[in-house]
C-alpha cells in the first residue's frame, strides 16, 4: 500500500512499476434503483430565499426567549449595526425549532429573505472547506450564478458583503462548531441578523459582538404540553403521575418526547403507565451523548425501536451506517436490499415512530441523536461484514446515477472507467420526460456523494468503485466550482486508482486535480500532481490520457512560461492526432492558439485558431467553435485588424447567445464594445452591447456587473456633456 503526497517519489515509482493499458476490473451492480426523489423549483426570476426549516409541530414554551430576540433585534432606522446572536445547548434541545418560530413570526422584518446553512452537512472534508462551501451556498441563495462565484474564500466573502449590502436578511447557521466561520457569513445590510446555533458555547463569538443565549431543556410544564399535543390532552390528564415520569425520563429534550408520544399514538395497547415503567427499567444507554439523563433519552429510542416490525427495524439500523446527510427512497432501498414498495412501507413506519424525519422535498434524514442510536443498534445486531456490504451497495448506486448524470452533461468527454456492464439496464432518470437536470441533481447530492466517497475510500475492496465515482463526479465541479469538494474527491479517487494499480485513471485524476489546486493558489502542489500524472500516463501508454495530461500542463505553464505552455499544447495536439481524437486535437489547438496570441505571435495564432474552428464546426460543436471564434477576434484586435475583429466577435456573440452560453456571450460583447468604442464606432451599438452584457452579469450576480454599470454611467455623463457642448455651439446660429 502506497502512502505520501502525490509528488512523493514513492508515488511516481508505483506508476513506473506498471506497464500496459489497464482500465481496472469492470464492476457490475447487484440492484440499482434508478428512481430519484428530487424537486427543482421551476425556472423563472430569482426570488428572495426562504430556507429556514418550517415548524412541523406546535411550538411550546420559549416565549420569553422569543421576546428576548425581538428586543435584541427590533429594526432601528438610526442604527447601522447588524444583529448577531449565538444560541447554544444540548443536541435535540430545540435550538433550530426556536429559530424557526422566531423567523416565522418575524418574516416581515426580513423582506430580502431568510438563508439557512446547516454545517452538519458540510463537515468531514478538507479543513476550511466547510466555511467556503457555506459562503458559496449563501451566494447561490442570493442569486449569484455558479459561473461568477469566486474561487477563494476571501473573494467569496467580499462578494457576499457586496451582495448583502442594502438588504435586510436573516442568516441562520445551524450546527456550527468553529466560531471563526461565523465572521465570514456576517451580512452587511442594516437591520440584518446573523443567528448561530451550536452544541457548545463558542464563547469567542461574544468577543465579536454576538449576544449569547443558552437554550435549556424544556421544563416540566412545557414537556407535558408537548406530550399532550402529540398524544392528546385527555391521555395526559388521565394519568398525571405517569405523564410526569415519562417527561422526566425524556430529559426535557423535544426529540425524545416526540418518540415517546409516537409510541403512545401508534401502539393501541400501550398506556402512559406502561411507557413510564419501561423507561424506568431500561438499562441501555446511548454512548457518546453528553447529557445528564442520557440513559433515559436513549431508552425512549430503544423502546420505540423494539416495537418496529423486522423490516423497518433493519432499515433503521442500516441507515444509521449510511454515510450521507439525507437520502431518498431509492437510496434506502439499495441500502437495505429491499424492493421499492417494501422500502416505502418501512420508511412510513419509521416516520410514524418519529425515528425519521421527512423533509419538505420528500427526502429523509435522522436527527443526530437518533442517527447515533441507529448506528449503535447496527453495530450490536448486524453481521460484521454488513457495513461493508452496505457501503458497496450505496457506492454502486451513486456510481451508476453519477455516471448517467455525467454522460447527460457531456457524452464525448474523456473517461477511463468502463461502466458498460454497470449501466446496462439501469433506468436513466435524466433521459426521462420530467426528469431532473443532471447538474441540478449533482448539486443537490454532492455532499452525500462526498460522504460515500469517504466511506468507500476506507475500504480496501472498493478502490475501483471509488476512483470511478470520483471520475464521474468531476462533471459537477467543471461547472460549479466547489473547490474543497472537488479537491477532496479527486485526491480520494487518485489514491484509490493508485491502490487499484490503474495508471491511466491515476493520471487522469491527478491531472484534473491540478485545476482546483491552481484555483486555490497552490501552484507547487499542482505541479507535483502533474509530474506524477505524466509519469502514470507514460506507463499507461494511453495516447489520449497522455494528451490530456499535456493539455493540463500547458494550462499550468500559461501563467509563468509561455514557451513551455506552447510546447505542452503542441504535444497534446500531436498525441490526440495520433489517437485520431478529433475534438481533443481541436481543443489543444485552441489552447495553443491562445498561448501564441498571449506571447505576441498573433499572426501564427490566427492560423492555429482557424484550424481549431474548422474542426469544431465540422463536429457541430457550436459552443466550443464560438469560443474559438472569440479568440480569433481578439487576435485580430491585437494585430489592429479592427474590421475582422468586430466581425469575428459579433459572430461569436450571436452563436453563444443561441447556445445559451451567456457567460461567454457577455465576454464577447464587452470585448466587442471596447473595440467599437476605440474605433469611433456607433455609440448606440456600443451601449446596446454593454447593456446586454450587464443584463447577463446582473442575472448571474457577477461582480463584473458593478464595473460595467459604472462604465455605462460614465458613458451617459459623457454623452450629456457632448450634448451640452453641441447645444452651446448652435446658440449663435439660432439667434
Amino acid at each position: 500500500m502506497t502512502t505520501g503526497d502525490a509528488g512523493d517519489p514513492d508515488r511516481t515509482a508505483s506508476c513506473n512499476e506498471l506497464s500496459g493499458i489497464v482500465n481496472g476490473p469492470v464492476v457490475q451492480a447487484g440492484t440499482i434503483h434508478g428512481g430519484i426523489t428530487f424537486h427543482v423549483a421551476p425556472a423563472g426570476e430569482w426570488a428572495a430565499p426562504d430556507e429556514i426549516p418550517p415548524l412541523t409541530v406546535r411550538f411550546r414554551n420559549r416565549e420569553g426567549m422569543l421576546d428576548l430576540l425581538d428586543g435584541w433585534f427590533v429594526p432601528d432606522p438610526e442604527s447601522a449595526s447588524v444583529g448577531f446572536a449565538a444560541l447554544y445547548g444540548l443536541p435535540g434541545v430545540g435550538k433550530t425549532t426556536l429559530v424557526s418560530r422566531w423567523a416565522e413570526r418575524g418574516r416581515e422584518r426580513f423582506p430580502d429573505g431568510q438563508i439557512y446553512v446547516d454545517f452538519a452537512t458540510l463537515r468531514g472534508g478538507t479543513a476550511g472547506a466547510d466555511v467556503s462551501e457555506a459562503v458559496w451556498g449563501c451566494l447561490k441563495s442570493l442569486g449569484v450564478d455558479a459561473a461568477y462565484i469566486p474561487t477563494t474564500l476571501a473573494d467569496r466573502t467580499r462578494l457576499l458583503r457586496t451582495r448583502t449590502a442594502g438588504k435586510r436578511l436573516l442568516v441562520f447557521l445551524d450546527n456550527i462548531s468553529d466560531p471563526a466561520h461565523a465572521a465570514a457569513l456576517l451580512p452587511k445590510g442594516r437591520g440584518s441578523v446573523l443567528l448561530v446555533a451550536s452544541g457548545s458555547r463558542l464563547g469567542e463569538l461574544a468577543m465579536d459582538g454576538a449576544r449569547m443565549m443558552p437554550v435549556e431543556p424544556l421544563d416540566r410544564e412545557s414537556s407535558l404540553q408537548v406530550l399532550a399535543d402529540r398524544c392528546g390532552a385527555e391521555t395526559v390528564a388521565a394519568d398525571p403521575d405517569a405523564a410526569d415520569a415519562v417527561v422526566r425520563h425524556c430529559g426535557g429534550l423535544p426529540v425524545a418526547l416526540h418518540v415517546a408520544a409516537a409510541r403512545l399514538t401508534t401502539e393501541t395497547r400501550l398506556t402512559l403507565a406502561g411507557l413510564a415503567a419501561e423507561l424506568t427499567d431500561e438499562p441501555r444507554r446511548l454512548a457518546g451523548m453528553s447529557l445528564g439523563r442520557e440513559r433515559s433519552v436513549a431508552a425512549a429510542f430503544d423502546l420505540a425501536y423494539r416495537e418496529l416490525a423486522p423490516e423497518p427495524a433493519r432499515l433503521y439500523r442500516l441507515m444509521g451506517w449510511y454515510p450521507g446527510a439525507s437520502f431518498d427512497a431509492g437510496v434506502a432501498a439499495v441500502a437495505a436490499g429491499l424492493d421499492p414498495r417494501r422500502t416505502a412501507d418501512a420508511l412510513d413506519a419509521l416516520t410514524r415512530a418519529s425515528l425519521l424525519e421527512e423533509t419538505p422535498d420528500g427526502r429523509f434524514r435522522f436527527h443526530d441523536l437518533v442517527r447515533l442510536h441507529a448506528g449503535e443498534r447496527a453495530a450490536e445486531e448486524e453481521a460484521p461484514d454488513e457495513r461493508l456490504a452496505l457501503v458497496r451497495r450505496v457506492t454502486l448506486h451513486y456510481l451508476a446515477l453519477t455516471a448517467l448524470a455525467d454522460r447527460a452533461v457531456r457524452l464525448d468527454r474523456l473517461r477511463i472507467a468502463d461502466l458498460t456492464r454497470l449501466l446496462a439496464g439501469v433506468p436513466d432518470p435524466f433521459a426521462s420526460e420530467g426528469g431532473p437536470e443532471p447538474l441540478d441533481w449533482l448539486e443537490a447530492e454532492h455532499h452525500n456523494i462526498l460522504g460515500v466517497l469517504r466511506a468507500g475510500a476506507r475500504e480496501e475492496t472498493l478502490h475501483t468503485e471509488v476512483w470511478q465515482l470520483a471520475e464521474a463526479f468531476t462533471a459537477l465541479f467543471l461547472h460549479h466550482r466547489h473547490l474543497g469538494g472537488w479537491r477532496e474527491s479527486l485526491e480520494l479517487g487518485a489514491t484509490a486508482a493508485a491502490e487499484a494499480m490503474v495508471p491511466a485513471a491515476e493520471a487522469r485524476l491527478r491531472s484534473l486535480l491540478s485545476r482546483p489546486l491552481m484555483d486555490l493558489g497552490e501552484y507547487e502542489a499542482a505541479r507535483r500532481e502533474l509530474d506524477t500524472a505524466q509519469a502514470c500516463a507514460e506507463v499507461s501508454d494511453h495516447l489520449v490520457v497522455r494528451a490530456s495530461v499535456q493539455e493540463f500542463s500547458g494550462r499550468y505553464w500559461d501563467r509563468i512560461d509561455p514557451s513551455r505552455a506552447m510546447a505542452a499544447y503542441r504535444s497534446a495536439l500531436e498525441l490526440n492526432t495520433a489517437a485520431k481524437e478529433g475534438r481533443g486535437a481541436a481543443i489543444a489547438s485552441y489552447f495553443l492558439g491562445c498561448a501564441q496570441d498571449a506571447a505576441g505571435s498573433s499572426r501564427e495564432a490566427l492560423d492555429t485558431l482557424r484550424g481549431a474552428h474548422e474542426q469544431l464546426t465540422a463536429r457541430e460543436d457550436l459552443r466550443m467553435a464560438a469560443r474559438v471564434r472569440m479568440a480569433i477576434g481578439l487576435a485580430h484586435d491585437h494585430l489592429d485588424e479592427t474590421r475582422e475583429a468586430i466581425a469575428a466577435l459579433g459572430e461569436a456573440a450571436e452563436v453563444l447567445r443561441a447556445q445559451e452560453a451567456t457567460h461567454y456571450e457577455a465576454q464577447a460583447l464587452v470585448a466587442l464594445a471596447d473595440i467599437q468604442e476605440r474605433s469611433q464606432g456607433d455609440l448606440r451599438e456600443v451601449r446596446a452591447r454593454r447593456e446586454r452584457a450587464l443584463e447577463i452579469y446582473e442575472a448571474g450576480g457577477s461582480p463584473q456587473a458593478e464595473v460595467l454599470r459604472e462604465r455605462l454611467e460614465e458613458g451617459r455623463e459623457e454623452g450629456r456633456e457632448v450634448g451640452r457642448e453641441e447645444g452651446r455651439g448652435e446658440e449663435p446660429a439660432a439667434g
